[in-house]
C-alpha cells in the first residue's frame, strides 16, 4: 500500500520513530532493573554447597540483619507482627520462603524467628548461604 504525498507515492514506512521509542525503553528498562533485584545487604555466612535463589515471584525472602531488625523482602517487620505478615503473605498464598541471616546475628534470634516462622504454619523454609571461597576468590571444593 503506498501513500500519496504531494509530489509522489512514498512507499515505505518511516521507522525512525519506533526506532527511537524502542531505545528510549530499552534505557529504562536497562536503569530500573538492578533496582528492583536489590533487597537488604547483609554479610551471609559462607557453605560448601549454595543454590541460586529463584528468580520467580512466588517466594518471600526474610531477612535478619546484624542488628537483629527483620526485613520481610525489603519493609521492615517488628518481631511481634511478624507471625501475622508470615501467615498472611506466605502461608495463605502457598509461597516459599527463604531466610537470609547476617553471621553475626546471635543464635538465639534466629532460633526465636524460625519458631515464628514455623508457628505461621510454614513447613519449608529455605537458608541462604554464599559460596565458600578461599584467599584469592576461588570456589572452594
Amino acid at each position: 500500500m503506498a501513500i500519496k504525498t504531494g509530489g509522489g507515492f512514498l512507499n515505505e514506512i518511516n521507522v525512525t520513530p519506533f526506532v527511537d521509542v524502542m531505545l528510549v525503553l530499552l534505557i529504562i528498562f536497562m536503569v530500573t532493573a538492578p533496582l528492583m533485584t536489590q533487597g537488604v545487604e547483609v554479610d551471609l555466612p559462607a557453605t560448601r554447597t549454595v543454590k541460586n535463589l529463584p528468580r520467580d515471584a512466588e517466594h518471600l525472602v526474610l531477612t535478619i540483619k546484624k542488628d537483629g531488625s527483620i526485613f520481610l523482602d525489603e519493609y521492615q517487620v517488628n518481631e511481634d507482627e511478624l507471625q501475622d505478615h508470615l501467615t498472611r503473605l506466605v502461608a495463605a498464598q502457598k509461597k516459599q520462603l527463604f531466610l537470609r541471616a547476617d553471621e553475626a546475628v546471635a543464635y538465639g534470634t534466629v532460633v526465636r524467628v524460625m519458631g515464628e516462622i514455623k508457628a505461621a504454619g510454614i513447613d519449608r523454609l529455605g537458608i541462604v548461604a554464599q559460596e565458600l571461597r578461599d584467599e584469592t576468590g576461588q570456589k572452594k571444593k
